[in-house]
């Protein structure tokens, strides 16, 4: 179904690390830690900034990949997970993109089912690798005949 997108990649998409959107992100993961929100507490720990927490990356616009068309419901969210080379910076600004890595289908128990596997990336201005996000969509037999309809 989508075995003619795997390796598009969407154009490159600038995202900012700003403070207040930090300290709202850690404040609704209920996670208060001062390395978030405080520049005191990231220089004492020999921090340029303050880092923005693991999950952050959840929040970036990555861009959208031409002829990916999800809709907007009855998608599962199969897995995710974050690599980092190093911490995301409070104020830096970051390049990111993500590209469809692969395309499966299984029987389940739903029925035949879809498994959609997405990399996003994000660079820093030197265009250095900063994180890799991975996850995977899961689309039920229902999800994938309706966008044959």
């Amino acid at each position: 179904m989508f075995e003619e997108l795997i390796g598009k990649r969407s154009n490159p998409v600038r995202n900012t690390i700003e403070r207040g959107a930090v300290r709202k992100f850690a404040e609704a993961i209920g996670d208060p830690h001062p390395v978030f929100t405080d520049p005191a507490f990231a220089a004492e720990k020999g921090l340029k900034a303050n880092i923005a927490p693991p999950t952050f990356p959840v929040t970036f616009d990555y861009g959208k990949i031409e002829g990916l068309d999800l809709p907007k419901a009855g998608l599962i969210h199969g897995e995710q997970s974050f690599e980092y080379k190093r911490p995301l910076y409070v104020g830096e600004e970051l390049r990111c993109y993500r590209e469809i890595e692969k395309y499966q289908e299984r029987k389940g128990k739903l029925g035949q089912m879809g498994f959609l596997f997405i990399k996003s990336t994000a660079e820093d201005r030197n265009g250095e690798r900063v994180m890799t996000a991975t996850q995977t969509i899961i689309l039920s037999e229902t999800v994938r005949k309706g966008m044959k309809g």
